[in-house]
C-alpha cells in the first residue's frame, strides 16, 4: 500500500518517517520528495511511504493522520494510483467561429 504523507517539516528525514510507520508494520520504502530536478535539493515537505500489507497501511493512516511531527501536523492518506492508461489522449480545443455583432453596429449621429 502506498501512502502520501504531507505537511512535513523540512527537517524530517527518511529514517524518522520510516520509524513512525514501522510501529504499525513492515515499511517497504520511504521516498521524500525534493527539488533535485532544479538543482537545489531542497525538501518539498511531502513524501510517500510504501507498506507491505494494506491492513498495516490502513492502521498506520488511522493512527498517524493529524499527528504532530516536528511541530507540524501531518496529513496521511492513501496515495492515488497512477493512471492505468499508457497513452493519454491529448486535450483538443475546438475553436468556435462566431461573429462579433457589436463591431458591426452602425451608430447614428444626432
Amino acid at each position: 500500500m502506498n501512502i502520501y504523507v504531507g505537511n512535513l517539516s523540512l527537517e524530517v528525514t527518511e529514517d524518522e518517517l520510516r520509524r513512525e510507520f514501522a510501529a504499525f508494520g513492515k515499511v517497504a520504502s520511504v521516498t521524500m520528495m525534493n527539488d533535485k530536478y532544479i538543482g537545489s535539493g531542497q525538501p518539498r515537505g511531502y513524501g510517500y511511504v510504501e507498506m507491505s500489507l494494506k491492513s498495516e497501511g490502513t492502521t498506520a493512516i488511522a493512527n498517524l493522520q493529524g499527528k504532530k511531527l516536528k511541530e507540524r501536523i501531518v496529513e496521511v492518506v492513501e496515495a492515488l494510483p497512477l493512471s492505468d492508461k499508457k497513452h493519454a489522449e491529448p486535450f483538443i480545443v475546438k475553436e468556435k467561429i462566431r461573429s462579433n455583432k457589436s463591431r458591426n453596429r452602425q451608430y447614428q449621429l444626432a
